[in-house]
């Protein structure tokens, strides 16, 4: 009897913390004039967990079943009432209730933790409608769009794709593949959306880190160009300098959610790497305050072409690394992550971290993340070479030769 009386506390608990945010809500108005508050959403759930008790004790469903309708259908009825009273059209009310009803059974005769997480879910959903409504007013099509491709990356591509290497050197996993792709674009996305949320704010800064978060390479060939139609080369290449921390930050969060176990030996040369850009970007910056007239305007993270593309190359440089690997051994992973960090550092950090199925050993991993980091450096000086004028990227160049040596020395030391 002691559990069962635990658990129709619970289906109570459920009801009174629903019933919260529902009174709170229609706090203002009169007494009598709502359907339901804090008590009758506690006696609902405490009433399904008592229905479910019954059911379960009888050995039959149909006392459950019975219940729910019944209680659907008056509290419904008084719901219409009120809908009619207060021209509102709203079924919020409805649902949560039965929610509510329900989330009390499962809490009596099921898994009683999910009950209490459904029912916490339930109130967080409920308390959030202003946000909700709020995102929705200022969210474009294009940012909708890319949280539904997101979706369908994660839902129905990745349950579709064989769970297996399908080449012979043990390379080319497509499910591993595409869960690569989606968390790439997953933290491209939610840094995203976290610059968005400050605001519209304009200025060199801004535009560079909203920029990087999507590609710092973009942002090296962008701002090159800035200098080449006449901005003072000095704050666009300290803009640029910040944004390759962001690169950075974004290749440690890679490592500590792909393979921890490469993170302790990859951390602290990043890190130095990452503050040489920093300090020396802001003090490029300083010298003349950024331009704060130009709109925002970052590209999208979720164009279907471009991850296609990341798939696509991660996909050849993973089976080509793992050709190479069983024919050279440890030694060609940093090579190959070298060449192909030059190209896109995403790519080559995934395919190091996947070298050997986690069996390589840590050094030859980490040398190889940090060698993709170094040309991925490299690579974005060549991009300024091209793309702006010489003041600009001798400016890029210094810092990054800086930031390189940084890194190169905590690595050499750590690992003495």
């Amino acid at each position: 009897m002691e559990p069962l009386i635990l658990r129709l506390g619970l289906a109570l608990a459920i009801g009174l913390l629903v019933g919260l945010e529902r009174g709170w809500r229609e706090r203002e108005a009169p007494e009598g004039s709502r359907t339901a508050g804090i008590r009758t959403y506690g006696i609902s759930g405490l009433l399904g967990g008592i229905l479910a008790a019954l059911s379960d004790a009888q050995r039959s469903d149909l006392i459950f079943a019975a219940g729910f309708m019944s209680f659907a259908l008056s509290f419904t009825w008084f719901k219409l009432r009120e809908a009619r009273h207060d021209e509102d059209f709203s079924v919020t009310g409805v649902i949560a209730g039965l929610a509510v009803f329900g989330l009390g059974g499962l809490a009596v005769t099921g898994d009683y933790s999910v009950a209490a997480a459904g029912a916490a879910a339930l109130a967080g959903v409920l308390a959030s409608r202003e946000l909700t409504h709020n995102l929705l007013k200022n969210l474009s099509w294009i940012e909708l769009r890319s949280a539904l491709v997101l979706a369908a990356m994660t839902a129905i591509g990745l349950p579709l794709l064989p769970n297996h290497a399908i080449d012979p050197w043990g390379g080319l996993n497509p499910r591993e593949i595409w869960l690569f792709t989606v968390l790439s674009a997953t933290i491209s996305f939610v840094g995203y959306v976290a610059v968005r949320l400050l605001g519209s704010s304009r200025g060199l800064l801004v535009s560079g880190l909203v920029g990087a978060v999507v590609s710092s390479t973009a942002v090296t060939a962008s701002f090159g160009q800035k200098a080449r139609a006449g901005e003072r080369p000095g704050p666009l290449a300290g803009a640029a300098s910040i944004a390759a921390v962001v690169s950075l930050l974004r290749v440690l969060t890679v490592v500590l959610l792909v393979s921890p176990r490469v993170f302790p030996v990859v951390v602290l040369p990043i890190v130095a790497a990452a503050v040489v850009f920093a300090a020396s970007g802001a003090a490029l910056m300083a010298r003349t305050a950024p331009h704060g007239d130009e709109p925002i305007s970052p590209r999208n993270p979720f164009e279907l072409f471009a991850l296609l593309v990341f798939a696509g190359l991660f996909a050849l440089t993973a089976t080509t690394g793992a050709a190479l690997m069983s024919g050279m051994g440890d030694d060609s992973l940093i090579g190959i992550s070298a060449v192909s960090g030059i190209f896109d550092v995403d790519v080559a950090i995934l395919t190091a971290l996947r070298a050997g199925g986690g069996a390589t050993p840590l050094q030859p991993v980490g040398a190889a993340v940090l060698a993709a980091v170094l040309a991925n450096a490299g690579g974005r000086v060549l991009v300024a070479v091209g793309a702006g004028t010489l003041r600009y990227w001798t400016s890029l160049a210094a810092v990054s030769l800086v930031a390189a040596g940084a890194g190169a020395a905590i690595h050499f030391f750590i690992d003495r």
